[in-house]
Protein backbone atom coordinates (compact mmCIF):
# COMPACT_ATOMS: atom_id res chain seq x y z
CA UNK A 1 0.00 0.00 0.00
CA UNK A 2 1.26 3.47 -0.86
CA UNK A 3 0.33 6.42 1.32
CA UNK A 4 0.14 10.04 0.28
CA UNK A 5 -0.06 12.77 2.91
CA UNK A 6 -1.21 16.26 2.03
CA UNK A 7 -2.66 19.41 3.53
CA UNK A 8 0.35 20.93 5.23
CA UNK A 9 1.22 24.57 4.99
CA UNK A 10 1.97 27.76 6.86
CA UNK A 11 -0.49 28.88 9.51
CA UNK A 12 -0.45 31.40 12.33
CA UNK A 13 -0.56 30.32 15.94
CA UNK A 14 -4.13 29.59 16.97
CA UNK A 15 -5.09 28.54 13.47
CA UNK A 16 -6.18 25.22 12.03
CA UNK A 17 -5.16 22.79 9.32
CA UNK A 18 -6.56 19.50 8.10
CA UNK A 19 -4.19 16.85 6.86
CA UNK A 20 -5.26 14.02 4.59
CA UNK A 21 -3.73 10.63 4.00
CA UNK A 22 -4.83 8.76 0.91
CA UNK A 23 -3.91 5.22 -0.01
CA UNK A 24 -3.30 3.52 -3.31
CA UNK A 25 -2.50 -0.03 -4.17
CA UNK A 26 -4.87 -1.62 -1.70
CA UNK A 27 -7.45 -0.63 0.86
CA UNK A 28 -6.63 0.29 4.42
CA UNK A 29 -9.31 -1.92 5.91
CA UNK A 30 -6.85 -4.12 7.80
CA UNK A 31 -4.67 -1.32 9.16
CA UNK A 32 -4.60 1.01 12.07
CA UNK A 33 -3.68 4.41 10.68
CA UNK A 34 -1.37 6.74 12.51
CA UNK A 35 0.03 10.22 12.24
CA UNK A 36 3.53 11.08 13.37
CA UNK A 37 5.49 14.30 13.25
CA UNK A 38 9.13 15.18 13.26
CA UNK A 39 10.54 18.57 14.13
CA UNK A 40 14.05 19.56 13.08
CA UNK A 41 16.62 17.88 15.28
CA UNK A 42 14.02 15.80 17.11
CA UNK A 43 12.85 12.22 16.96
CA UNK A 44 9.69 11.21 15.18
CA UNK A 45 6.78 11.62 17.60
CA UNK A 46 3.47 9.81 17.79
CA UNK A 47 0.54 12.16 17.20
CA UNK A 48 -2.57 10.04 16.76
CA UNK A 49 -3.90 6.70 15.59
CA UNK A 50 -7.26 5.28 14.64
CA UNK A 51 -8.53 1.74 14.49
CA UNK A 52 -9.53 -0.08 11.34
CA UNK A 53 -13.23 0.67 11.78
CA UNK A 54 -12.71 4.18 13.10
CA UNK A 55 -14.22 3.40 16.49
CA UNK A 56 -11.07 3.86 18.58
CA UNK A 57 -8.76 6.85 18.53
CA UNK A 58 -5.53 7.46 20.39
CA UNK A 59 -3.60 10.68 20.85
CA UNK A 60 -0.21 11.77 22.00
CA UNK A 61 -0.31 13.94 25.12
CA UNK A 62 0.74 17.20 23.40
CA UNK A 63 -2.23 17.13 21.02
CA UNK A 64 -5.06 15.84 23.19
CA UNK A 65 -8.20 17.99 22.84
CA UNK A 66 -6.68 19.94 19.94
CA UNK A 67 -6.28 17.33 17.21
CA UNK A 68 -8.84 14.87 15.87
CA UNK A 69 -8.11 11.84 13.75
CA UNK A 70 -10.91 10.40 11.66
CA UNK A 71 -11.71 7.95 8.92
CA UNK A 72 -15.05 7.16 7.28
CA UNK A 73 -14.13 3.81 5.80
CA UNK A 74 -11.26 1.92 4.23
CA UNK A 75 -11.84 3.52 0.85
CA UNK A 76 -11.61 7.11 2.04
CA UNK A 77 -8.65 9.17 3.24
CA UNK A 78 -7.68 9.39 6.87
CA UNK A 79 -7.81 12.91 8.24
CA UNK A 80 -6.06 14.80 11.00
CA UNK A 81 -7.89 17.96 12.01
CA UNK A 82 -5.49 20.22 13.88
CA UNK A 83 -6.86 23.16 15.87
CA UNK A 84 -5.30 25.72 18.19
CA UNK A 85 -1.94 25.21 16.57
CA UNK A 86 1.19 26.47 18.29
CA UNK A 87 4.75 26.89 17.00
CA UNK A 88 5.59 23.67 18.88
CA UNK A 89 3.39 21.81 16.37
CA UNK A 90 5.76 22.71 13.54
CA UNK A 91 7.26 19.74 11.76
CA UNK A 92 6.89 17.23 8.98
CA UNK A 93 3.76 15.17 9.48
CA UNK A 94 3.70 11.59 8.26
CA UNK A 95 0.85 9.16 7.95
CA UNK A 96 1.55 5.50 8.46
CA UNK A 97 -0.16 2.14 8.63
CA UNK A 98 0.21 -0.81 10.98
CA UNK A 99 -1.80 -3.99 11.46
CA UNK A 100 -1.87 -3.76 15.25
CA UNK A 101 -2.06 -0.58 17.29
CA UNK A 102 1.28 0.92 18.22
CA UNK A 103 2.76 4.26 19.23
CA UNK A 104 6.30 3.34 18.22
CA UNK A 105 7.18 4.54 14.75
CA UNK A 106 9.37 1.50 14.16
CA UNK A 107 6.37 -0.80 14.26
CA UNK A 108 4.57 0.89 11.38
CA UNK A 109 5.09 -0.89 8.08
CA UNK A 110 3.88 1.65 5.53
CA UNK A 111 4.69 5.35 5.42
CA UNK A 112 3.67 8.36 3.40
CA UNK A 113 6.19 10.92 2.24
CA UNK A 114 5.32 13.59 4.80
CA UNK A 115 3.77 17.03 4.61
CA UNK A 116 5.30 20.11 6.21
CA UNK A 117 3.35 22.08 8.79
CA UNK A 118 4.77 25.43 9.87
CA UNK A 119 3.12 27.41 12.63
CA UNK A 120 4.26 30.99 13.00
CA UNK A 121 4.06 32.90 16.27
Amino acid sequence: VQLQASGGGLVQAGGSLRLSCAASGRTLSSYYMGWFRQAPGKEREFVAAISQNGASMYYGNPVISRFTISRDNAEKPVYLQMNSLTPEDTGVYYCAAVEKFAVEAGRYTHWGQGTLVTVSS
